[in-house]
């Protein structure tokens, strides 16, 4: 039996009265293992079809599944590395699924390393639109970064800043806003039991600062009309209900939402503030001993529309008239069947970016990525990037290599082998080719003399166990 810390079980009993025994009684049993997939480049029936483990749907996430984690290993297998999946616990998959993000929307992710909550957001704009995705740890945007490109999300803003300094560049920009904020992680206490010494190290109220400084900066960057949805992993009364409670009374022109609902969800607590206000019902507790996931907390609101908004005034474009490219750019965008806007090309140094549409200037605040990365120019050619490979579709390439998940070849590129192609290529060919698992592309390739040189990036290189 895990040893909690007496103030916390002391607030749990009087958080769930007589359910109390029953949420003491799941830290005996085992973890929930989750996989979501990647809806810009899979269904999940078609996922389905070729998983190569038994799934369990996930009741109330349409693209979630269980996996058998002491079995099975889905994150050794060529298709994770092909981004058809992200491995997430079941519960904290929520929050991303229940923002109404459309195609076209512009949105922020504030707190978004490593990523399971903005690659979801990031496949559901299919993309079009702008993702922002920000991190305040510059080591932890890299991973983040590193997601986004594995899911081929190519329409970024990878930031690594406090999101009060990114008022300035995108006030009353964003149409949605997902805050997973940083909090005392209570509903990680059975999945990471180091969560519970840190709990005696930075409790609830610790956290409770942070998180009502983060969404009050979050609430101005949202426009009119939007929706703004917060999160957290832990069961706190002051890092949840009293935190929205903040927000209502700091921003009236806030109003709460109802959440599609599920039959484990627990409604929210409105009797754990000083105004119970009977509206926080609308937000979303789940509990570990209802439901299969480690817990979560969640809070749905929509800023109203005051007055008349002009949407284009708030959007700044960053890019002038398309220049003349490079010839060997030129030559190399002939290869892909997708329509790309000339102007949207963006050439800095000798890297080459197809920006997001509507993105303001971003002089003075750190970033890791604005858009897609392209590849380099180097020496009069053109090397394409392994983001660009991973943002492909098989059909949207030209010159392609496709093996089975099942060929001895996939595991070879992947650990950065060169490979014999001969039974693939005629002698002639030569160029960049798109190396795909199944239909699903993994990263480039160059061949010459039926031999692939290759292109695989290093640092995602598959580990041998």
């Amino acid at each position: 039996m895990i040893s909690l810390p007496t103030p916390f079980e002391e607030k749990m009993k009087a958080l769930l009265g007589e359910e109390y025994e029953a949420y003491l009684n799941c830290y005996e049993e085992p973890r929930h293992y989750g996989l979501r997939v990647n809806t810009a480049k899979i269904s999940p029936e078609e996922f389905l079809k070729i998983a190569p483990w038994p799934l369990e749907p996930i009741p109330w996430i349409s693209n979630g599944f269980y996996y058998d984690g002491e079995r099975d290993q889905p994150a050794k297998h060529p298709y994770y590395f092909a981004g058809l999946y992200y491995l997430q616990e079941p519960s904290a998959m929520t929050p991303a699924d229940r923002l109404p993000v459309e195609p076209g929307d512009r949105v922020l992710d504030v707190c978004a390393a490593p990523g399971g909550k903005a690659t979801e957001l990031g496949a559901k704009l299919q993309g079009r639109g702008l993702l922002a995705a920000n991190d305040l740890s510059s080591t932890r945007a890299k991973g983040l970064l590193k997601n986004l490109e594995l899911f081929g999300i190519g329409n970024v803003l990878v930031l690594s800043e406090e999101p009060g300094k990114l008022i300035p560049y995108f006030r009353n920009y964003f149409d949605k806003i997902l805050i997973d904020a940083p909090c005392s992680g209570e509903g990680m206490f059975r999945k990471e039991r180091k969560m519970v010494k840190a709990w005696e190290e930075h409790g609830p109220e610790y956290f409770s600062r942070i998180q009502k400084s983060i969404i009050t900066q979050a609430a101005e960057m949202l426009r009119p009309g939007g929706m703004l949805l917060y999160s957290t992993c832990t069961f706190s009364p002051e890092e949840n209900e009293q935190t929205i409670e903040y927000l209502l009374k700091e921003n009236p022109q806030f109003e709460l939402c109802q959440i599609k609902g599920y039959e484990g969800f627990a409604a929210g607590m409105p009797e754990v503030t000083e105004s119970g206000n009977e509206e926080l019902r609308k937000t979303v507790r789940i509990f570990p001993h209802r439901m299969k996931g480690e817990g979560h907390y969640l809070a749905l609101l929509k800023k109203r529309e005051e007055g008349s908004f002009d949407r284009a005034a708030a959007v700044r474009e960053s890019l002038g008239k398309p220049r003349k490219l490079p010839a060997e750019l030129e030559e190399f965008l002939t290869l892909i069947g997708r329509e790309l806007d000339p102007a949207r090309l963006d050439i800095r140094g000798d890297k080459v970016y197809y920006m997001p549409e509507g993105v303001p200037q971003l002089k003075g605040i750190r970033f890791l990525r604005t858009g897609l990365l392209m590849g380099e120019l180097k020496k009069k050619r053109f090397e394409p990037s392994q983001a660009l490979a991973m943002s492909l579709k098989k059909e949207e390439y030209a010159l392609t290599i496709d093996l089975p998940a099942a060929d001895e070849r996939v595991i070879k590129y992947l650990k950065g082998e060169t490979l014999d192609v001969e039974d693939l290529t005629s002698g002639r060919d030569r160029g960049w080719y798109l190396v795909c698992v199944d239909g699903y592309p993994l990263g480039f390739g160059k061949v010459g003399n039926q031999m692939l040189k290759n292109k695989y990036l290093p640092g995602w290189r598959w580990q041998s166990s």
